[in-house]
């Protein structure tokens, strides 16, 4: 049966100043393709936003090396509110963003000399392979991990995002969502204990789940493999990481998937307890780009976004925008075709 999730559209990123942050994102993980640039009312998250409309201003930015995208996103109606309490690997949420790299010892030293203070240590991760952590100006983390699947490599040494981590009260609970719903069939590790990578002295378990790459889907191509890591602390009690802040406040607000048919996916996911919280239910308009969008919720109410995308600016400059509702949903666009959206790009 074809696969309904095709890979990592894009995080959703939280943030206090837009520019400031998307100029950083730029210069440390090349994310400098805008799809689309865009401020209107979030109307229909109302339930996740005080019962009450905001205005935001959200940019949807990728790295045509390949990877998911960043959704930056900021409120406009309101001052964003950062999280009360430092909160660490293990509360309840997206605790990174996984970057993918080719080399990661080599992305260390890139990033290393852009921005020192941002940095951490090199360290191992459970299946022996390099990683490091980088701090956004606002706070937020991302792991630099070593990516299999590329796009199109013209500089740099790393891409887009791949996965997330995400800090879950219960493994075992929250695994039929990504086997049996999202299709993830790899376990790379299962592993209980300290980690020194983690940077904590608290005990976890910690699951890396993979669904590589196919090319079913649009951009599948692009995205590339996914990976996401439940981590579930075992010696203390975790705290919910969005507990009375909105979404759309500073911080991984949700992942989203990129979804073939959506129809489907709602049925499965009505099967299994995980029904749609929000629903476009028809094509919603986002400026430049266009979709039918749905969220549900984790167990431990994490937000997971899914989007069908119905219309695409490939250059934005010449008016040629793609009309995806005419193609077959299956079927990856020729790479020639996204390669051009290159000529949108921000330096």
């Amino acid at each position: 049966m074809a696969q309904i999730i095709t890979g990592i559209q894009q995080i959703g990123i939280g943030v206090s100043d837009i520019d400031k942050a998307w100029k950083w994102y730029r210069m440390m993980f090349g994310t400098d393709v805008p799809v689309f640039d865009d401020i209107a009312e979030a109307t229909l998250m109302a339930r996740y936003t005080g019962d009450e409309v905001h205005t935001r201003r959200a940019v949807l930015a990728l790295n045509l090396n390949g990877g998911g995208g960043f959704e930056i996103w900021q409120f406009k109606s309101r001052k964003p509110e950062f999280c009360q309490f430092e909160h660490t690997i293990g509360d309840l949420g997206i605790n990174a963003a996984k970057i993918k790299s080719i080399d990661v010892r080599k992305s260390y030293k890139n990033l290393k000399a852009l921005d020192p203070e941002s940095v951490s240590e090199l360290y191992k991760l459970p299946n022996g392979e390099d990683t490091f952590w980088v701090d956004d100006p606002d706070g937020n983390l991302f792991q630099v991990v070593k990516g299999d699947s590329w796009f199109s490599v013209k500089s740099r040494n790393s891409g887009g995002v791949c996965g997330a981590v995400i800090g879950v009260s219960d493994i075992d609970q929250i695994l039929p969502l990504y086997t049996d719903i999202l299709g993830f069939n790899v376990t790379v590790y299962d592993e209980e204990g300290s980690f020194s990578d983690l940077q904590s002295d608290d005990r976890f378990r910690r699951v890396l789940l993979r669904k590589a790459q196919q090319d079913e889907g649009a951009f599948s191509r692009l995205f590339g493999h996914i990976d996401i890591e439940l981590v579930q602390v075992t010696d203390r009690v975790p705290r919910k990481i969005y507990s009375d802040r909105y979404w759309g406040d500073p911080g991984f607000i949700h992942i989203c998937f990129d979804v073939t048919d959506m129809d489907r996916l709602k049925e499965l996911c009505d099967k299994t307890g995980f029904q749609f919280t929000v629903d476009s239910a028809s094509t919603f308009d986002m400026g430049d780009a266009a979709g039918r969008f749905s969220y549900i919720e984790d167990p431990d109410g994490t937000l997971i976004e899914f989007v069908h995308a119905h219309k695409l600016p490939i250059m934005k400059k010449w008016g040629w925008y793609l009309n995806l509702k005419k193609r077959s949903h299956q079927k990856p666009l020729p790479d020639w075709m996204l390669k051009t959206m290159a000529f949108n790009r921000v330096k």
